[in-house]
């Protein structure tokens, strides 16, 4: 997928690939691997001993945590139709399996976008081995979440606790509860490797503030809870990074944060849809060495190398640069306009500036300071809504 420009040099760093499902299975010869009779059991994984095993006095056990919530993660299986000839009289089904987790006893479920896409027929499976069919509330690729719906009785659903992503350090225990390569309910341990990540989302906009652990997540693992010592989803398991297409996890994960989901699921549950407030410019940081060496008039702020037309950046007048130069390979637009603040709010990178665009609606105003030539400004924008993908 071609990465979406605007989210600039800072976004451009990471490159991770997305779980998906266990398995693309198609046509003949998976019906032939299905028909093979298949005993799946619930396991912990026996390569993570080691690091499942929590600081004493620190929380929860792993073994406490799995046993309060192993229950309320759910296996997804997803089937939907392949792109194919429409005139092919024996049309062919894809089916793939990823992880859930139940957020209410109404019976709605949270998992991934990418392990539901394209799919019309959806079924859950609990852990005393009911599979039932689910009903796909709303899907968000942006954050690449969805919200499933099961009609079952209440007492039969355990809802996970949703904690707070803001509150995540680096170094934190955690475990992930999934459905690797199918086995259910496996659970894997780490830590919080690292804060703050920006991924690429299925429609290639960017999903800010990822949890990034080396608790062992696989294919089947997306859609999953990670978890901390109190038994709280802090984020959903969702991309891995390798060093090949057909290698597995080599110790780096990445996981939506809980904030985000909870956000999206309210819409989701509420609306069947969610809206995301859209400014439309591309942009890239500078630097106090960048500044000195363009002479730029403020050694800090994001440089406005693209406006999208009918966007609401452009009907507030801001300007992008029109002269490119070329320091070391990497290309810098200058000449336009130098985003200092965005609502009283300094912004020196990119992920800030989104950050403060998601907590708009659109329609909603956004004050932006600008910086253009010698002098400084402030205009009024109204934001858009965003596209489902991105310009290019």
């Amino acid at each position: 997928m071609r990465r979406d420009r605007a989210l600039g040099a800072a976004a451009a760093l990471l490159v991770a690939g997305v779980l998906g499902g266990v398995a693309a299975l198609v046509g003949a010869s998976a019906l032939g691997e299905l028909g093979r009779p298949t005993t799946i059991r619930e396991v912990v994984d026996e390569g993570a001993r080691s690091s499942v095993a929590f600081r004493r006095g620190v929380g929860l056990t792993a073994a406490e945590v799995y046993r309060r919530t192993a229950s309320g993660v759910v296996q997804v299986e997803a089937t939907g139709p392949v792109a194919a000839d429409p005139f092919d009289p024996f049309p062919q089904r894809e089916r793939s399996l990823g992880s859930g987790f139940v957020i209410d006893k109404a019976g709605h479920i949270v998992t991934n976008y990418h392990v539901v896409q394209g799919a019309d027929v959806v079924n859950v499976s609990f852990s005393n081995d009911e599979s039932v069919r689910a009903r796909i509330v709303g899907a968000d690729p942006s954050t690449d979440l969805a919200v499933l719906k099961v009609n079952t009785p209440s007492r039969g659903l355990t809802p996970l606790a949703l904690g707070r992503s803001g509150g995540v350090q680096v170094g934190d225990q955690v475990v992930a509860i999934g459905n690797p390569f199918g086995y259910e309910r496996s659970m894997t341990g780490g830590i919080v490797s690292a804060i703050g990540r920006v991924l690429q989302a299925p429609n290639n906009l960017a999903i800010d503030n990822a949890i990034q652990t080396d608790a062992p997540i696989n294919p089947g693992n997306s859609g999953g809870p990670l978890l901390n010592t109190r038994a709280e989803v802090i984020g959903v398991n969702t991309q891995i990074t390798t060093r090949s297409a057909n290698e597995g996890n080599v110790g780096v994960g990445f996981a939506v944060p809980v904030d985000t989901v909870k956000t999206v699921a309210a819409q989701i549950i509420r609306h069947g849809k969610v809206e995301h407030a859209y400014l439309g410019i591309g942009a890239t940081p500078i630097t106090p060495d960048i500044a000195r060496l363009f002479r730029l008039p403020v050694a800090r702020g994001l440089l406005v190398d693209r406006v999208e037309p009918e966007s609401g950046a452009a009907d507030a007048g801001v300007r992008p640069g029109t002269r490119e130069v070329i320091l070391e390979g990497e290309s810098w637009r200058l000449g336009g306009d130098i985003v200092v603040a965005a609502d009283g709010t300094p912004v020196t990178s990119v992920e800030r500036l989104r950050a403060v665009v998601a907590r708009k609606r659109p329609g909603d105003k956004l004050k932006l300071e600008l910086v253009r030539g010698d002098k400084r400004l402030a205009v009024t924008v109204e934001l858009g809504r965003a596209p489902t993908t991105p310009a290019q």
